[in-house]
């Protein structure tokens, strides 16, 4: 088995290969390190991009755009547009697949304008061990990922980040906002805000991990393990916030990444 120092070396060596590279950004720390390792291989030949669209929220791209300027690489913010994706709105479990079939699409058509010629996301070895829908999109346009491809897993990252000093080391793990959409339920851009809106009020209460999923009247709150005692502590708070979002009831839950969104 290799050691962590021989597949970050594996990893340069494989970006040093590379004519350039767009990295699919996300917010997340996964492809924060994609990026800061292509930077520091290839220079200006290398550029963050991000799809800017109802579904992500505004924290990740406030996120995206400070790691990027931490690192001194340039960050492109382009709009998807993922809402007009029939197949994406009907959210039938195959969602992910065609929110990256537009996004890997948007990013090759901005890459043959700007005389680019590789796309890359932030996929690591965990992620083989779940369905990942948008890999075979990935597959389709030739998106590559050079943090698997070179063995590193979510504590590798997490590890480069905090040696990089980079700020979003510990971040715990996001995803879109449709994900708190249950699967057979109509993605709207409404329901996006609703959710958005939701969770940024009860960050607001001192909360880090956290999911509000979207069940029509019905809201589930799900917490990271350690703060679930805090959440029912300020249950009253909790109902208030939420109401004022027109959800009628609430639940408490534990949030685990295993979860089908």
């Amino acid at each position: 088995m290799s050691t962590y120092a021989a597949r970050v070396d594996r990893l340069r060596d494989e970006l040093a290969g590379l004519p350039d590279l767009v990295v699919a950004v996300s917010g997340g720390v996964d492809s924060a390190v994609l990026l800061h390792a292509a930077h520091a291989v290839l220079g200006e030949r290398s550029v963050g991009w991000i799809g800017d669209s109802p579904s992500l929220p505004r924290q990740e791209l406030d996120d995206a755009r400070a790691v990027a300027r931490a690192i001194g690489v340039r960050l492109i913010v382009n709009p998807t547009g993922e809402l007009a994706e029939p197949n994406y709105l009907k959210n039938d479990g195959t969602r992910c697949y065609f929110c990256r079939r537009v996004l890997f699409a948007a990013m090759a058509e901005w890459a043959s304008s700007n005389d680019f010629h590789t796309i890359a996301y932030g996929e690591i070895t965990d992620d083989g061990f779940d369905v990942r829908p948008g890999r075979r999109a990935a597959s389709e346009v030739g998106v590559v990922a050079p943090l698997a491809t070179s063995g590193l897993d979510k504590q590798d990252v997490r590890r480069y980040a905090r040696q990089e000093g980079l700020l979003l080391a510990d971040k715990p793990a996001s995803a879109c906002l449709s994900s708190r959409i249950p699967v057979g339920t109509q993605v709207t851009a409404e329901r996006l805000a609703r959710i958005e809106r939701s969770e940024i009020r009860l960050r607001e209460l001192g909360f880090r991990v956290l999911r509000v999923r979207d069940h029509g009247r019905h809201a589930r709150v799900e917490l990271g393990l350690a703060e679930l005692e805090h959440g029912r502590g300020l249950w009253g708070e909790i109902e208030s916030a939420l109401g004022e979002e027109s959800f009628e009831s609430v639940e408490l839950a534990v949030y685990s990444s295993a979860k089908t969104p």
